[in-house]
């Protein structure tokens, strides 16, 4: 059993007598005390410190909020905030378009003018588990969103302020209103405030950490993104999320503007449509304020990181420079890694991950002495169920092994030089398979096949001397891992559909989940990360700088962080091109790229 000791008050052993309502701890966790359905369901209005929608008002965040009815009395709990544009639906903006012709353009926007829907706050699962554990449960309407004023702005700082505002009043520190406009105060908080989610919900937390606001003890980031420029940006080129191609930054806010009269907020997201600057793909001011990750030494809140090794739609690098920038700065920290993709770890390890998740928040939000900070740093899914446990991600064991590149051949470094015409109709897919033929849309380099397994484990990186002579600026570079084996192909639900419950139902909000498993195929190779590169930021992400046609220039980039290991009897193969069709803007066909085999070289993180 747990002590007292270092418990907040409100908080007992399981095997303490008292008869007052508390919070229940067991085996180091909060334990199911208290009713979900007799909970106290409530909305508010916190004030914020921000004008977004330029009404001579300042902005308020709407708030509904799952308490424990016992906090009606005396009982005072822990909250956990799962901020959120998607509780009243989205708008149907359209895509820019991907194909250039002479420069890229943006898509026609026919403002709204009503909002898609009502506002449902179903979809989160915390109030499903943790209300009855002991903790109030608050889903936030970002601003510009539901019920909500201001206009949003994909997570810029009015965004981030209304998180912290949210955070604030639960502290004491900010005003709210009910419906009536009655002040309303959060008597029944300690001031120990979480914020959790997944995608967006889960960089709202990071940038509510990022402002230093008192009280948030820690954060839970599920694919959140610590960079926007890095989603939507890479060394200077515009890409797109896999999947979605044609979007960008303005995307995010046009499709989430679901507030009432939509329309008082076009001159901030026309602003927004300039400032990401989606000609150039240069790192600006915008982007700037929205990089979290760089924050790293202000933040106050632990963090909790959870990603998916097969998202690229919140890539890899998201979840690597968090991770990096958290250790750097000293801030308490975890990590879990699983190999499916933009998908909730709830899905991925049901109820492990809901265990994990009660140790973290009894330990951060009441001070229960469990060992979930003495436990490894990171869990690692390797294959489908099979979890590692590491000290550390990267493996620390991972040491740069340079390989040369000479005609078809990863290894030794060669003389002379290769050459590809851009053919931008051509998927990546398409362009690596066949890689022992000859393509000239496409350079392929392979070594031997391996002699024993070998796990990558980090960020590889490319260097290429090459002139450039045509319509594109992209250069493309894809690791593969190439030999027939059966390998995971998705994460689907299971067929016939099974549901699996975690936590407390009422009608309209189910505790339960519908069972979702990865499925595989038996595929000849598979593409293990990529990165790309605006050959006019060479130099600078910050700087365009115009090439000349026929002059050679060494450029050199990251891939996507990465955790993979290629079997004995595979090969690991470079992939050269310069249109990544699924990610980076399409220019029209025919740039050519001729390599200098003597100046290139890939250089892969490699464990002993």
């Amino acid at each position: 059993m747990v002590g007292l000791t270092g418990l907040v008050a409100g908080v007992m052993p399981a095997n303490a007598d008292t008869e007052r309502p508390h919070v229940v701890v067991k085996d180091g966790k909060t334990q199911p005390t208290f009713s979900y359905k007799d909970a106290i369901r409530e909305k508010v209005f916190v004030e914020t410190g921000v004008d977004s929608d330029g009404d001579g008002k300042r902005d308020r965040v709407s708030v509904f909020i799952t308490r424990p009815k016992e906090t009606n009395g005396d009982l005072k709990v822990a909250s956990i905030i799962e901020g959120s544009p998607y509780y009243a639906g989205l708008q149907d903006p359209p895509y820019h378009p991907a194909d250039v012709t002479d420069y890229p353009r943006l898509a026609p926007w026919p403002v709204p003018t009503a909002p898609p829907g009502q506002a449902n706050y179903a979809f989160p699962y915390y109030d499903n588990y943790f209300v009855s554990r002991g903790y109030a449960v608050l889903s936030a309407d970002t601003l510009g969103t539901g019920d909500s004023d201001g206009c949003p702005t994909a997570v810029g700082r009015n965004e981030a302020n209304g998180m912290k505002s949210v955070v604030q009043w639960l502290t004491g520190r900010a005003t709210a209103y009910d419906a009536e406009g009655k002040k309303v105060t959060a008597g029944w908080s300690t001031g120990n405030v979480a914020m959790a989610g997944k995608s967006y919900d889960g960089t709202l937390p990071l940038a509510a950490a990022a402002t230093g606001v008192k009280g948030l003890k820690t954060v839970v980031s599920i694919s959140g993104v610590s960079n926007w420029y890095d989603e939507y940006r890479a060394n200077g080129g515009v890409v797109a999320p896999d999947g979605w191609e044609g979007e960008d930054l303005d995307l995010h806010a046009k499709a989430v503007l679901s507030r009432k009269n939509p329309q008082v907020c076009e001159s901030v997201i026309r602003q927004l449509e300039k400032r990401m600057d989606r000609v150039t793909g240069d790192y600006n001011r915008t982007w700037d304020e929205r990089n979290f990750a760089k924050t790293a030494p202000n933040w106050k809140a632990s963090v909790f990181v959870a990603s998916g090794l097969a998202d690229w739609n919140v890539k890899p690098i998201q979840m690597s420079q968090l991770w990096e920038g958290l250790k750097k700065a000293g801030v308490a920290r975890k990590l879990w890694i699983h190999q499916a993709a933009h998908d909730e770890p709830l899905d991925v390890r049901q109820g492990a991950w809901l265990e994990a998740l009660n140790l973290w928040f009894a330990h951060e939000l009441y001070s229960v002495p469990n060992d979930i900070t003495r436990q490894p740093k990171v869990d690692l899914e390797r294959t489908p169920g099979q979890w590692e446990t590491h000290q550390d991600w990267p493996d620390a064991s991972a040491r740069p092994v340079e390989l040369g590149l000479s005609t078809g051949a990863l290894g030794k470094r060669g003389e002379g030089t290769d050459s590809l015409v851009d053919d931008p109709s051509r998927k990546a897919e398409d362009l690596a398979a066949n890689e022992d033929k000859p393509d000239p849309n496409r350079l392929v380099y392979l070594t031997p096949k391996l002699d024993k397994a070998t796990k990558l484990s980090g960020t590889a990186k490319i260097k290429v001397r090459a002139s450039i002579d045509g319509k594109s600026p992209y250069l493309s570079a894809l690791l593969v891992d190439y030999g027939t084996d059966e390998r995971i192909s998705g994460f689907s639900p299971v067929v016939p559909t099974q549901k699996w419950c975690y936590g407390d139902s009422i009608p309209g909000n189910e505790g339960c989940r519908t069972v979702r498993k990865y499925t595989t195929a038996v595929t000849p190779f598979k593409i293990v990360t990529r990165g790309w590169m605006d050959v006019r930021n060479r130099n600078s992400i910050s700087v365009t700088e115009p090439i000349k046609a026929g002059k050679d220039y060494t450029f050199s980039w990251p891939l996507q962080p990465y955790d993979y290991v290629f079997k004995p009897g595979h090969r690991i193969g470079l992939l050269l091109l310069a249109t990544d069709h699924a990610y980076t803007l399409r220019y029209p066909a025919g740039t050519k790229v001729n390599v200098d085999l003597s100046g290139s070289s890939l250089t892969l993180p490699l464990t002993k």
